[in-house]
């Protein structure tokens, strides 16, 4: 009886190379959104200037969600795990706003 030899190709680069692709790659992201960052500086004149800060502040949180994926691993882990941390997050972040806000009221009324 001849037995058919089968060949798995799961990855043709060592695993170093793939490690370092990977690399790149975030760089590459992060390079990307870093330019989109600076050319949203330079274009958007300051007559617009409160859109440009929401930019600014969405696109570092897109950043930062990034690089706590990638860096700390967040990616990979259970969806479980991913919601007990953004849930508690989302609402410090509420907390924080509200805050600004009623003590710009008050600063107001002074």
């Amino acid at each position: 009886m001849a037995h058919a030899e089968e060949t798995v190709h799961v990855n043709v680069l060592p695993p170093d190379h793939v490690k370092i692709r990977k690399l790149w790659m975030t760089a590459l992201i992060l390079l990307v959104i870093t330019v989109i960052e600076f050319i949203v500086a330079f274009t958007i004149s300051h007559e617009y200037k409160d859109l440009r800060v929401w930019i600014f502040i969405t696109m570092t949180i897109v950043k930062a969600a990034y690089i706590v994926g990638e860096f700390m691993h967040l990616r990979y882990e259970v969806k479980v795990l991913i919601w007990s941390i953004l849930i508690p997050m989302i609402f410090v972040v509420w907390m924080l706003v509200a805050f600004l806000y009623e003590g710009m009221a008050i600063s107001a009324v002074r």
